[in-house]
């Protein structure tokens, strides 16, 4: 069976909040070919909204400088479907205690520490992995079946 995927597709943006709605829309133009469901697109859409959100508000905590958000997608002939959203930030000291329900470090309470979790439960699988000063990488899998004719 061929691994390579069908179609893929790559984009950088600053880390700004008003980019937030572009990375949805792209990953949902892009999961569009597929011919996903409502609710398909819809979980997809706010995976990749929490994983950028996380990127903004974690990552590039206190920096003014330019902080790139990339953003990948790749889907294969099974209908698996792979979003990968990545930054250079701060990194994650512990992904274990990261992606625990209601475990935020945000000080000023404005956060629910639930990104993790609300990610993971629209996507199938997703996985995490990080480095301290280097950035982290929030891998969202959805498999997208085609409605049969």
């Amino acid at each position: 069976m061929n691994k390579s995927p069908l179609n893929r597709f790559k984009a950088e943006f600053p880390a700004k909040s008003i980019n937030e709605g572009y990375a949805r829309m792209v990953a949902a133009a892009f999961v569009s070919q597929l011919d996903p469901t409502v609710a398909d697109l819809a979980d997809i859409k706010t995976a990749v909204s929490e994983a950028v959100t996380n990127c903004i508000v974690h990552a590039y905590r206190d920096k003014s400088d330019y902080c790139p958000i990339y953003i990948t997608g790749a889907y294969y002939p099974d209908g698996k479907t792979v979003i990968t959203v990545r930054d250079k930030g701060c990194g994650i000291e512990d992904i274990s205690k990261a992606v625990t329900p209601l475990y935020t470090t945000d000080t000023g309470g404005e956060r629910s520490g639930m990104g993790f979790t609300i990610m993971e439960s629209f996507c199938d699988k997703m996985t995490v992995s990080s480095r301290v000063g280097k950035g982290t990488t929030v891998r969202l899998v959805k498999k997208i079946v085609r409605p049969q004719s």
